[in-house]
């Protein structure tokens, strides 16, 4: 009798393990089927902030309906990505939403201090890298979700990425769910033709024009970068560029200039965002010279290993500011990597804003963290250029 016993004891012990076993491997096939389809699990409404609590965002600044302003805005996180919020009275336009998925929330947060009517009139996507879409394909709470977007501009169909890249494919779903419920103007800028760019007026003091990038318009680049839409804003006769990640190295740069009268031999332009978030490959002397910069932004995490570990290519590399210093000291960079290993990071200036107002020649810059120009910083007078990280 008590051995048998000691066998039913046995046998309900190994019932229960078995029941565990399985409820734990069901979980995980549940979790594992249910996962958004971006790189990042949705982590909500909650901010990012640097490990030093240096907070991403600051106290908004008021404009009047007579001040444009560009804002180049830091993500939340370590990573190197795009984002730039513009504003003009009522009219909204965002160009680019990276680095990741979770920093919609950081970005939101932002946004939700000057856009009023939960409208942002023109989005703008300029090629198909996460760091620069993130924010439009995540599964929950995306751009698109958060906001109507009645004219949407982006690369168009000539990009090299398949369809059956999970992150690429939420973006194109995003998209074309607003399209379809806001009826939504689609624009896609690989068809802007050559001697005839989009010129879009959104009022008498403000409009841009989208230029015609021959890569795009031939569908024949080897990179996602030489892809990318390409902008210039006029506003009262102050001109601002934008080019995303369009490369130099097989003549993108110089190809935007060739075929582009709007940028040929300007005096000079207010602001230029830097080409590629300040790489070697990017902002060069062909394109430099001719639109002779008097501020150039970097949206990047300064000095990071997250593509490279030789401390002269990381962003913003060391050939991209001697180039850019010839023409202007006015370098703006977002953030600040501390130690990419164990996450640590800081605002740079942080929150970058450029603002013009009407009938007023002079332009400022005001940043949420520090106003001080990159080539005045000790991080740019210590840093050990030339070496590479450990």
């Amino acid at each position: 009798m008590a051995k048998r016993t000691k066998k039913r004891g046995i046998n309900f012990v190994a019932i229960l393990f078995a029941l565990v076993l399985g409820a734990c491997a069901g979980f995980a096939c549940l979790t594992y089927f249910t996962l958004p389809e971006t790189e990042e699990l949705y982590v909500g409404e909650e901010l990012f902030y640097s490990q030093n609590e240096t907070s991403v965002s600051a106290d908004p600044i008021a404009f009047n309906n007579e001040q444009f302003s560009v804002h180049f805005l830091e993500l939340g996180n370590k990573y190197t990505g795009d984002c730039t919020y513009i504003k003009f009275g009522d009219v909204d336009i965002l160009i680019d939403c990276g680095s990741k998925s979770n920093s919609v929330a950081t970005v939101s947060n932002y946004l939700n201090q000057y856009v009023t009517d939960n409208t942002l009139e023109y989005v703008i996507v300029t090629h198909a890298h996460t760091d620069h879409y993130a924010g439009f394909a995540a599964t929950k709470n995306s751009i698109f979700d958060l906001y109507d977007c009645p004219f949407i501009i982006d690369f168009g169909a000539g990009t090299n990425k398949s369809s059956t890249d999970k992150t690429y494919a939420n973006y194109i779903k995003n998209r074309d769910k607003e399209i379809n419920n806001l009826n939504a103007e689609y624009f896609d800028a690989s068809t802007v033709e050559k001697g005839t760019p989009k010129i879009i007026k959104i009022n008498a003091h403000l409009q841009f024009e989208i230029l015609y990038n021959d890569f795009a318009a031939t569908h024949s680049a080897s990179s996602e970068n030489d892809y990318s839409v390409c902008t210039l804003f006029t506003f009262d006769n102050k001109q601002f560029l934008f080019t995303g990640d369009l490369e130099n190295e097989k003549g993108g740069e110089e190809k935007l200039v060739e075929n582009n009268k709007s940028i040929q031999n300007l005096e000079s332009i207010e602001l230029f965002k830097a080409g590629h978030h300040g790489s070697k490959t990017s902002t060069s002397d062909i394109l430099l010279k001719n639109i002779h910069p008097k501020r150039v932004c970097v949206c990047c995490c300064a000095g990071s290993s997250e593509y490279t570990k030789e401390i002269n290519n990381q962003f913003p590399t060391k050939a991209f500011i001697d180039r850019v210093t010839k023409y202007t000291t006015e370098i703006y960079v977002t953030t600040l990597c501390v130690d990419y290993k164990d996450n640590q990071f800081s605002s740079f200036n942080g929150n970058i804003v450029v603002f013009a107002t009407l009938n007023v020649e002079k332009v400022n810059v005001v940043c949420s963290h520090d106003s001080t120009p990159l080539t005045q910083t000790d991080w740019y007078l210590n840093r050990a250029w030339g070496t590479k990280e450990n």
